[in-house]
């Protein structure tokens, strides 16, 4: 044991030392200290605020259970009562404004990703035709691309909750709102995404097919469109999520859907109410969770 940590000893002193990622590291530790103690992170009187985190979590308990023993029954009747009374509802109206913001956001991205695809927004695409395109065709082409990608930059750099804010002031606190909102910014994100995913591909079978004399679209339809969709489903659904999470949000904005109760169960200091729409909300993502495992299953099969 003796001679093994010694040769471990002799290993360590030997081995290779970065001095940069040293000073990074003590970089690092100062910036975290200098932070605790100029933002005012302190622990003060742990008592008290350890006395409101137990007093928060016996109010999220059913208001029937609080100060009781737990029973299982009572608790079902109860969250039974509130989702069928309001909960249901709500959580059908944040589904269905993450589905409709999901499919505009998808059909849209599918459009623009091909335009903002340099591969195959080119004078020719894959293979080099038998004459050498213009310069004009070559500028065109580039300043098509250029400016796709701008558009998709604009759409997902503004965040959805500034979309929300602007839409409000025209439609009013409508379902639309956030639906419009979560379409745009998603839309960036898929169009780049599936920009990218079609940049790429293996270009082998996309060359085969040029050469055989198969034009632009016959090789999207045929070419690109079955290798990028496993991936393109992936983003898909996973913007799916996000928009389910971010619906819950802009719900706090006014706008009918699961965040609506949330503000408003945490508005009344209901917070029973609140975590079970909250878990509501968490629900409708584990089920989107398994939406999006079958479909990939079942497009890879195919």
């Amino acid at each position: 044991m003796t001679d093994r940590m010694q040769t471990i000893g002799r290993l360590r002193s030997t081995r290779p030392k970065s001095r940069f990622l040293r000073a990074s590291l003590l970089l690092l530790a100062g910036l975290a200290a200098y932070s605790w103690l100029a933002g005012g992170f302190g622990l003060d009187d742990p008592t008290r605020r350890w006395a409101n985190f137990d007093r928060f979590l016996g109010e999220l308990r059913p208001y029937p259970l609080q100060g009781t023993e737990f029973d299982a029954g009572t608790a079902a009747r109860w969250a039974g009562s509130l989702m069928t009374e309001k909960g249901g509802a709500g959580a059908l109206a944040t589904l269905a404004i993450a589905v409709g913001a999901i499919v505009l956001a998808g059909a849209g991205a599918a459009f623009l990703s091909f335009p903002a695809a340099r591969n195959f927004a080119s004078p020719e695409p894959f293979l080099p035709g038998p004459r050498a395109p213009s310069s004009f065709a070559r500028w065109c082409w580039r300043a098509l691309v250029a400016a796709t990608r701008l558009l998709l930059i604009f759409l997902r750099a503004v965040p959805e909750y500034v979309w929300a804010f602007l839409l409000l002031a025209m439609l009013g606190p409508t379902p639309w709102v956030a639906v419009i909102a979560l379409a745009l910014h998603n839309l960036g994100i898929l169009g780049k995404l599936g920009a990218e995913t079609v940049e790429n591909l293996e270009p082998g079978t996309l060359r085969a097919l040029r050469g055989l004399g198969a034009g632009r679209f016959q090789i999207a339809a045929a070419g690109i469109f079955p290798a990028a969709l496993p991936r393109f489903l992936l983003y898909f659904f996973y913007r799916w999520e996000t928009c389910v999470r971010e619906a819950t949000v802009l719900g706090m904005l006014g706008i009918a859907s699961l965040g609506a109760l949330i503000q408003d169960a945490r508005a009344r200091n209901h917070y029973d109410e609140m975590f079970l729409f909250i878990l509501a909300g968490a629900g409708i993502v584990l089920l989107g969770d398994l939406v999006s495992a079958v479909a990939r299953a079942v497009v890879r099969r195919a």
